[in-house]
């Protein structure tokens, strides 16, 4: 089996690279198989990225035609992570579109030319909901982004939907929570700072918190997300029926939960190293995101969320020990 990760350089597609060879196999149409090569699909390479004879880089963007080419053929799989950040998407209305639309359709149609449909994830995102919710929002709650990455994640949804329908792509659309905690740097992300908050001050540095203490996020671990994306390539497809799209289980916390939990973690001193700096900018897009789920049908499809906020702090903190 051969399988594409697009960002597959960034921190989470790395992640799941690293998870699929060490599963070895993947289950494709009921039938678990031998994965023998993952082709990472990135803008750059990643730093530390896998010396395996089963994984190749391909450095490139998505609109280019001979990247895709290099890249697709022959693909049984396809995860689609590659995106520009929200936060980013907003700042640059056309580089998202590029990136999170254009990219989306050119790799879907790359798709189209091999000689099977290939399973086809596509990381999406709660920010395709928006504006006036209910305090849960259901399975039934139509979305209405209030964003421009809102919007191309959408998008990317019905494309990955009629092509699906079209007989292009086996696909299925997850729409992810807000991913915490993120090692590395801050990104353009509007959510960047909820796993900034825990992440500089457990690494002894001071970090700003752009929204309020009783902000709340619907979030999941990396480790959960990795799992969710891999359970959702091993459904079988007549499970997803003809609504390939569904909203992930998550944790709904507030801002001063997670620092409670960074207390247990690493003590007062790092909490003290949070300090509250409003940004209008950032905080009307967090704002607009839904934080609670009524997630039944992801459920009943088998995926899963985490138990506590706690205990993704401390897996972190025992990750990314000094």
């Amino acid at each position: 089996m051969k399988v594409v990760v697009t960002g597959g350089s960034g921190f989470l597609g790395q992640r799941l690279i690293r998870a699929l060879v060490e599963r070895g196999t993947l289950q494709r149409n009921g039938e678990a198989r031998a994965i023998t090569l993952i082709t990472a699909v990135d803008t750059m390479r990643a730093a530390d990225g896998l010396s395996e004879a089963r994984v190749r880089y391909v450095q490139g963007d998505l609109a280019d035609t001979v990247v895709l080419a290099e890249a697709m053929s022959g693909v049984d799989s396809v995860f689609h992570l590659a995106a520009v950040v929200s936060g980013a998407a907003e700042a640059d209305y056309d580089l998202g579109m590029r990136v999170n639309v254009d990219g989306t359709r050119a790799l879907l149609d790359a798709c189209r030319a091999q000689p099977a449909p290939p399973t086809f994830v596509f990381a999406s995102s709660v920010a395709v909901f928006g504006g006036d919710l209910p305090e849960v929002v259901l399975d039934q709650t139509i979305p209405a982004p209030q964003s421009s990455y809102g919007v191309q994640k959408l998008i990317g949804e019905l494309l990955v939907g009629d092509c699906t329908r079209r007989g292009y792509v086996d696909g299925r659309a997850v729409r992810l929570p807000t991913i915490v905690v993120r090692p590395g740097k801050p990104n353009a992300a509007a959510s960047s700072f909820a796993s900034g908050i825990v992440r500089e001050p457990l690494a002894e540095e001071e970090a700003l918190c752009p929204v309020g203490p009783e902000t709340r996020l619907w979030v999941m671990s990396p480790a959960q997300a990795v799992r969710n994306l891999t359970h959702a390539h091993e459904t079988p497809s007549a499970a997803w029926g003809r609504q390939r799209a569904v909203s992930l289980p998550g944790l709904t916390v507030s801002v001063r939960e997670m620092l409670d939990a960074l207390r247990q973690v690493g003590g007062e001193a790092a909490v003290r190293r949070v300090r509250f700096q409003p940004d209008e900018r950032i905080a009307k897009i967090v704002y607009g995101w839904p934080a609670r789920f009524d997630a039944m049908r992801a459920q009943a499809l088998g995926f899963t969320a985490d138990t506590d906020i706690e205990s993704i702090v401390r897996v972190y903190a025992e990750e990314h020990a000094r």
